[in-house]
Parts: C-alpha cells; sequence; structure tokens
C-alpha cells in the first residue's frame, strides 16, 4: 500500500495585509455581477508587460484562486509564471495610490515604471 500526502502549492503571489485590504475595499463596491479581483500582465508599455488588476465576473479554470478574507483573487493563468514568488502590496502616500509588486521574475522596467520585462 503506497502512502501518498497531499502537499498545498503555495500561492503563486503573496498579497501583504494592505493588498488584501484593498481586495476588500474593492469588493465593497465592484460591480454587482464581479465574483473577485483578477492580476494579469498585458503586453503593454516600452518593456513589454504591464500590471493589471481588474474586477472579474467569471471564473475560469485556468486562472489560480486566491481566497482572502476580503474577497477572491484571481492570477490569470497565463501570466502566473511571469508572476511566481511575487509580493503583492497595496501603498498610498500624499501623492499616489496603487497596487507596487515585489516580482523576482521582472529582469528589467521601464524608466516610468509601467511595464517590466522577463
Amino acid at each position: 500500500m503506497t502512502d501518498t500526502k497531499t502537499r498545498t502549492r503555495p500561492a503563486a503571489v503573496i498579497l501583504t495585509p494592505a493588498a488584501e485590504e484593498r481586495v476588500a475595499h474593492l469588493m465593497g463596491k465592484a460591480p454587482e455581477d464581479a465574483i473577485g479581483v483578477k492580476l494579469s500582465t498585458p503586453r503593454r508599455g516600452c518593456s513589454g508587460l504591464a500590471y493589471s488588476v481588474d474586477y472579474v465576473t467569471a471564473e475560469d479554470p485556468m486562472d489560480e484562486k486566491i481566497e482572502t478574507p476580503g474577497g477572491t483573487f484571481y492570477i490569470d493563468g497565463a501570466s502566473v509564471l511571469y508572476l511566481v514568488g511575487s509580493t503583492m502590496d497595496w501603498r498610498e502616500d500624499d501623492f499616489t495610490a496603487g497596487f507596487v509588486f515585489d516580482n523576482p521574475n521582472a529582469k528589467g522596467a521601464c524608466g516610468c515604471g509601467e511595464s517590466f520585462m522577463v
């Protein structure tokens, strides 16, 4: 008899408490049909890829799903390889507010910080 153990796979992206709070805030004012918030890396900017966070209205079985206290967070299935090991934070100061990513896969970024390359 073989003893098989199931190991839980760690999430591709770690959300800081501030990022989780922001997801909860977004879900609190989400459109009625939104089921969560989704992170993807569309091709744009001068370095090639950018981070995009949007509401999602339908679950895609290829997406990674992370349950947070404030709502469901999805990672686009095609973007996971670019994001594995990343940390997503929410930062605000007097002049800006937004999600900030610490991505060990990024090999460079454009000067304005709009996009990154792997």
